[in-house]
């Protein structure tokens, strides 16, 4: 489970798509295209034309030598990514040098390439081109050619404007890059659990379905096995008390006798247990997702609450199953010297809640529990202490139409207390022969 849990490589989860990267750099110039042919043919502003389009010939060229040169699935990695937006920065900036600096309204732009990057790259890379980027806009300050503008009517700037603006392309760096890098984190983390709880959904599954492989493979043998049954039996009639086969043929046909016994009882068991195991009632969910948690010096007990109305017999579920065994497991390592488990229901609803004596949880993240990657654990084994558990559980949970609510006993220190409820009408009557419940799950 260790290794299921594992978080995946961070250099895999942050490689930006190549062809994305080519789309948003062909808009680029398409953009900056019709801004120079529009400036300088529309407006009739004096403009340097054929340095502005050798600039932008120069990213066009870069386009067509990525498009012809890798396929367009290919994945950058961060120091590629980052190369190529280093590149598109100071193309920018270029442009702006040639049109006017920081006095252009379209210096907001320099934020762009620092957005993608705090969108799809580690922290060190966009934090890089962030101070490269706020140190061309200062350059652009003192450094630029006159803004494009009517000849006989020079538009003057004052330097608070120009200050004004440099602090505007700043911050829209500043914020924005960091807002991006927050939202793609945990995108990327909530990709990353998500793939780990189908990985966890997909092997529980698995399991639950090996009964069904012994039955089949006992449907299957039980033809060639009685085959068997009827030669040896032929051979024994044939061979008599013949001393030199009589002993091998007697072995052979107790052996199959005993093979046909064998599978007897797995069909057996199958019929029998077929509806019996598909079918779970509630008190024998509770004892299934304790038992393995038993021989770990923790004292589990048992306390049954309010029962009205027959008992809750619920689909079985490996996901429910996999969800609630991993939060009594949580409570076993946090626990002191006791978990007590409680369950009750009504008409309403079905309740089963898990309680420790541990310290409870810490009120600066209790809201957050069940986040993925978000733990109360001290400990840095791998694959330990990322908060992947309680996430999967309450994901597979909360897919099965439960409600969890976690809390302290009174406070901290006092024990946690985990409660999973789900609506009576999620659960089949025991009278019933077939339903939905945890059918999501």
């Amino acid at each position: 489970m260790i290794n299921i849990l594992r978080a995946p490589d961070s250099q895999q989860s942050q490689r930006l798509r190549l062809n994305t990267l080519i789309r948003l750099r062909w808009l680029a110039i398409v953009g900056q295209s019709i801004a120079v042919l529009v400036v300088a043919y529309g407006l009739k502003f004096p403009l340097p034309v054929s340095m502005c389009f050798a600039l932008i010939a120069c990213s066009a060229w870069m386009n067509l030598w990525l498009t012809f040169r890798y396929p367009a699935a290919h994945r950058l990695g961060p120091l590629a990514a980052f190369a190529i937006l280093t590149f598109d920065s100071l193309q920018l900036a270029g442009l702006l040098y040639m049109t006017g600096g920081l006095t252009n309204p379209f210096s907001v732009l320099l934020s762009v390439p620092v957005v993608i990057s705090a969108a799809s790259l580690p922290l060190r890379f966009t934090a890089t081109l962030g101070v490269l980027v706020i140190v061309a806009a200062t350059l652009l300050v003192f450094f630029h050619l006159p803004l494009p503008w009517y000849e006989n009517a020079p538009l003057p700037m004052p330097f608070i404007y120009v200050a004004g603006m440099w602090m505007a392309v700043f911050a829209s760096i500043a914020f924005t890059a960091i807002y991006a890098f927050r939202v793609a984190a945990e995108a990327r983390l909530l990709a990353n659990a998500l793939a780990a709880t189908e990985l966890v959904l997909q092997r529980e599954q698995h399991l639950s379905a090996l009964d069904g492989l012994a039955a089949a493979a006992a449907h299957e043998l039980g033809t060639p096995l009685a085959t068997i049954t009827v030669v040896a039996k032929e051979m024994e009639k044939a061979l008599g008390k013949d001393p030199k086969f009589g002993e091998d043929v007697k072995l052979l046909r107790s052996q199959s006798e005993r093979c046909r016994e064998i599978l007897k009882r797995l069909t057996s068991l199958s019929s029998e247990g077929e509806a019996h195991l598909s079918r779970l009632p509630l008190t024998s969910l509770v004892e299934e997702v304790t038992a393995p948690h038993r021989d770990f010096g923790i004292s589990i007990r048992l306390r049954p609450g309010e029962r009205i109305g027959p008992e809750p017999v619920g689909q079985r579920s490996p996901g429910v199953i996999y969800g609630l065994g991993n939060l009594v497991e949580n409570a076993v390592d946090f626990a002191k010297k006791t978990v007590t488990i409680s369950w009750n229901w009504d008409s309403e609803e079905v309740s089963f809640a898990i309680t420790d004596d541990g310290p409870g949880f810490p009120p600066e993240i209790i809201d957050r529990i069940g986040e993925p990657y978000m733990s109360t654990r001290q400990g840095t084994e791998a694959g330990g202490g990322l908060g992947l558990g309680l996430f999967i559980a309450k994901t597979l949970l909360e897919r099965s139409g439960a409600t969890l609510d976690f809390r302290n006993s009174s406070g901290l220190g006092e024990g946690a207390v985990v409660q999973v409820t789900w609506p009576r009408a999620v659960f089949l009557n025991p009278e019933q022969l077939s339903g939905t419940m945890f059918d999501n799950a």
